[in-house]
This record gives structure tokens, C-alpha cells and sequence, in this order.
């Protein structure tokens, strides 16, 4: 019997072993160890860590350098910031009555943060800390220190401020771009008040974008390129790290999928490679030096890769441009409806892909764009300039053009929209020079093919671009177009938008229907 009973235990060390070996394999833990000696870091970062012992050593490493955030915002001064630009004149000693009846406690919030430099420099959200008038950090030590905004920014949602310290413990900043979708991710934070909560997932997506999560970021020079996780995530987790099996950080855990408001099984971080740019910014120029082409783009659609001569539906299309007149791109010779093949050599597959290479250059510098233009590939130089934080608008839309439909005019069936010539009236009102006044869109049918992409009341359409160039002043101009054209094929429209100031001139691609 004991004979048996050692033969017994002899197997399930056995089995125990490989059974840890074939772990180990699967997260790719034996391949980072092999590889640890040959990782530099930068002197103020943390060294990667041994992760032999799963995902505790990642969180015995990494916890100390994330950190709790207390934010405070005066009731009053929000009031004023929230109404700041939005009160009538005459009304200010209304609104300040109003704002002194107001709650008189300070608005506390909470979220997280990690250390990113043994002085004190700490990364987060800016929906964490933008605004605050108080802001207090809190270690896993229980050490707290008041902290200064260094600045954030909207567009991407980064923000940095700075504790006064030395030899603090910092992270490491990891590379999203070599990750994979697959890849295990732990994450960190302070979620519902549970601080230094650790949770972990692997990456189920990449480059999710405003669309996947509408409403998160604002503004016309919006980034997002979102890392998707199943990692738990909640309120309070916001500004914390996302890291990979290695303890390194990919990004910074800033939303979630979410119809309550708490975890549901997806949450979002903002890639460490763009947040490490706006990083840097804030802390040497202590603003966000971000450079732009100067257009207004989309996502392809397949009607747009169909009128551009695409073989696959890939790209960013340019719609307009950002100032609508003397925009960097409109200066080198681009026009709207390009479609964006490659930046830098690099091919452009989405809108982030673009955004990312642009915001890796500096204000001022030149890149070479490759954009397929109805069937040919033509190459410009963009100096790139400083995104203003103004917005632009367009010189000649000066005046306010009716947006509201007007069901008249005569139809285009094939398109599902009705159109009459632009009136004396509405190209004065509209401020539309003689080139634009072409003819004005006054329905559009629900069930139609241009639902959703023209506007009834405020656009005009001055031009047909594809399948032939096309002046269009009469609606007989658009229906001998038209009429050459069977169910399923593209057109091509020169639109001027005068709703849309910021844009002005775009193109828009419809498939024609029956």
C-alpha cells in the first residue's frame, strides 16, 4: 500500500508539472521570461516585471504605483463654467442668483491614476481631474499628497498632474501596437470606492472608435482608437492602467459598454502610444501641441471605395476641409472626396490608423499623403499646422441658411430626394457665391438611398464628380446623370452644406437605387 501510494504521488507531481508548464505556455509567460534581460527602460520608469507568479506578481509590482484620486469642484465656479458663453444678455444677475442657491458643498469625485516617474508625474483621465479646483492622490501606502493639474486634453481624454516627491514607484509604459486581440490584460484601479481593485481579461478588440462608443469624446479634432477589454471595469476605474502579461502599460481605462452605468461585460482604454504623446506635450509645452491636416474625414463606406476605384473597402475619405478655405490640405492640392490610401508610406486602413501617424509628427512638418482620387493615385506634400482650438468657419457662410424642408420642387426617384433651383433669396441669405448655387435640396425621402446623407432645406448640390464631371445648375443637369446610371451604381455629389460652416463644401457618396 504505500509503495502504491507513492507510485500515486509520483503521477500527480507529474501531471501538476506539466500541467504548469502547459499554463505557462499559454499565456506566453515562458517566452517573456526568457526575453526579460534584454528590456530597457527609461531610468525615471519602473523595470518590467517577472510574472513567474501569474498574475499576483503583477499585482504585488504594479499596485504601488497606482494611486486613488479625490477630486473636489467648487458648485459655484462649475455653475459659472457650465453657463460660461450660454447667458443671455441681460440675464447675468438672474444666473448668479440662481448659481448662489445652489448646493454649497464642494462636488467630490473619485477615480485612479498611476505613477509614471519616480518625481511624481501621475497619468489619468481629463474627465478625472479636468476642472477640479482640488485634486488629492492617494498611495496603496496610505500616503496622500496634494496634487497640481499639470493640463489635459479633451480629445483624447489624457490628463497629467504632478505630486511633489522622490524615488516614488512608477510603471513601466508598455507598446499597444504589438499587442493582439487575445492578449491577456489586467487592470487596476479604484472601482465604486473599492480602491486598488485588480481585475483581469484579454483584449477583445482594437480600434474601437467614436462610433462604438458616441458621445465619449467631443470636439472636431476627436481621437479615439480604443483598446477593448472584458477586464472588469467600473466607475472609479477611470485613469487606472491597463497592462499586459508583462506588468507593462497599454493604455489608460477611461469608458465602458454600459446600460446602467456599471460593468457589462466590455470596457475601453486609450492606447499608452497615444497617450505617451499628449504626455510629453503637457509636461514640456504644457499644452497639446497636436498637428492636423486640416480635413474633415470619415470612415469608407462602400460607396465610397466604389467612386474612389478601390479594390477593398479601406481608407479615410476626405469630406471637407477644417477651415472650410485655406486649409493645409486644401494648399497642397487635395480635394474632398479623396479617399487616404497611405501617410508616411504607412498604409491608412481607418480613420485612427490616420490620426495616429499625423499626431506622431510635430506642428510644422511635412508628410508625404497618398489618396486614390475616382480611379487614380496622385501623392501630396501636407505641411501640417497646429490644431486651433477656436472653431473655424468657413469665410463665405456668413449668414444663417434655412434648414427646415421644403416639400417642393422636382424629383429625383433614383436618389429619393426633390430639388428646385436656388432662389436669389436663399443664395443672399446663404452667403453662396455664384460657383455653389446650384440646386437646393427640399425633401428627402425616408425610404430613399440619400436618406441620412443629405440634409433637406440647407444643402445644395453644385456638382456631379463620378461617374463624369458635371456642373449641375437645373435638375435636368442631375437627371441626364441619372439617367445613365442603373440600380446598385454610385454618384458622386459636390455638396454645400449650409448648416455646416465648419465644413462647407464636402462630397457625398450615394448608391443609386431603383
Amino acid at each position: 500500500m504505500a509503495r502504491l501510494a507513492r507510485v500515486r504521488l509520483g503521477v500527480a507531481v507529474a501531471f501538476a508539472f506539466a500541467c504548469g508548464v502547459l499554463f505557462a505556455t499559454a499565456f506566453d509567460w515562458t517566452r517573456h521570461l526568457g526575453a526579460q534581460a534584454g528590456v530597457r527602460v527609461a531610468e525615471t520608469r519602473g523595470a518590467p516585471v517577472d510574472v513567474s507568479g501569474g498574475f499576483a506578481a503583477i499585482a504585488e509590482r504594479v499596485t504601488p504605483a497606482v494611486v486613488s484620486i479625490q477630486t473636489e469642484r467648487d458648485p459655484r465656479r462649475q455653475a459659472q463654467r457650465n453657463n460660461r458663453g450660454r447667458v443671455p444678455p441681460g440675464f447675468e444677475e438672474f444666473f448668479r442668483q440662481f448659481e448662489e442657491r445652489q448646493q454649497q458643498e464642494p462636488v467630490q469625485a473619485d477615480g485612479s491614476g498611476f505613477i509614471v516617474s519616480k518625481d511624481g508625474y501621475i497619468l489619468t483621465n481629463n474627465h478625472v481631474v479636468g476642472d477640479a479646483d482640488r485634486v488629492k492622490v492617494t498611495l496603496t501606502d496610505h500616503r496622500e499628497f496634494n496634487a497640481k493639474v499639470i493640463g489635459g486634453d479633451p480629445t483624447t481624454d489624457v490628463a497629467v498632474i504632478k505630486i511633489e516627491g522622490s524615488d516614488l514607484p512608477a510603471l513601466t509604459l508598455g507598446e499597444d501596437t504589438t499587442t493582439k486581440v487575445g492578449d491577456w490584460v489586467v487592470a487596476v484601479g479604484n472601482p465604486l470606492g473599492l480602491d486598488f481593485t485588480v481585475t483581469a481579461g484579454i483584449i477583445s478588440a482594437k480600434g474601437r472608435s467614436n462610433r462604438d462608443l458616441p458621445g465619449l469624446l467631443g470636439g472636431n479634432y476627436s481621437i479615439s482608437d480604443f483598446i477593448q477589454t472584458d477586464a472588469a471595469i467600473n466607475p472609479g476605474n477611470s485613469g487606472g492602467p491597463l497592462m499586459n502579461s508583462r506588468g507593462e502599460v497599454i493604455g489608460i481605462n477611461s469608458a465602458i459598454a454600459s446600460r446602467t452605468g456599471f460593468y457589462s461585460g466590455y470596457g475601453f482604454a486609450i492606447p499608452i502610444s497615444l497617450a505617451r504623446g499628449v504626455m510629453e506635450d503637457l509636461i514640456k509645452h504644457g499644452r497639446v501641441r497636436a498637428p492636423v491636416l486640416g480635413i474633415s474625414i470619415d470612415e469608407v463606406s462602400p460607396e465610397d471605395a466604389k467612386a474612389a476605384g478601390l479594390d477593398r473597402i479601406a481608407g479615410v475619405i476626405v469630406r471637407g476641409f477644417n477651415p472650410a478655405e485655406g486649409s493645409p490640405a486644401e494648399r497642397a492640392g487635395m480635394q474632398p472626396g479623396d479617399v487616404i490610401v497611405a501617410i508616411e508610406g504607412r498604409a491608412v486602413d481607418r480613420v485612427s490608423t490616420l490620426q495616429r501617424v499625423v499626431r506622431m509628427n510635430e506642428p510644422g512638418a511635412t508628410v508625404n499623403v497618398d489618396v486614390m482620387r475616382y480611379g487614380k493615385k496622385q501623392a501630396f506634400k501636407v505641411r501640417l499646422q497646429e490644431r486651433s482650438e477656436a472653431p473655424a468657419v468657413a469665410a463665405r457662410t456668413g449668414g444663417a441658411a434655412p434648414t427646415e424642408a421644403a416639400p417642393k420642387g422636382e424629383t429625383a426617384e433614383k436618389l429619393g430626394i426633390s430639388v428646385e433651383p436656388v432662389s436669389t433669396e436663399f443664395a443672399r441669405e446663404a452667403n453662396l457665391v455664384a460657383d455653389d448655387r446650384g440646386l437646393r435640396i427640399t425633401d428627402v425621402s425616408r425610404s430613399g438611398p440619400a436618406f441620412r446623407l443629405l440634409a433637406p432645406g440647407s444643402d445644395v448640390i453644385t456638382d456631379v464628380q463620378f461617374p463624369v464631371k458635371k456642373k449641375v445648375r437645373t435638375a435636368a443637369d442631375l437627371q441626364s446623370v441619372l439617367a445613365t446610371l442603373k440600380a446598385g451604381d454610385v454618384l458622386s455629389l459636390r455638396i454645400y452644406g449650409t448648416a455646416e460652416p465648419l465644413i462647407g463644401v464636402r462630397v457625398v457618396n450615394v448608391r443609386v437605387g431603383e
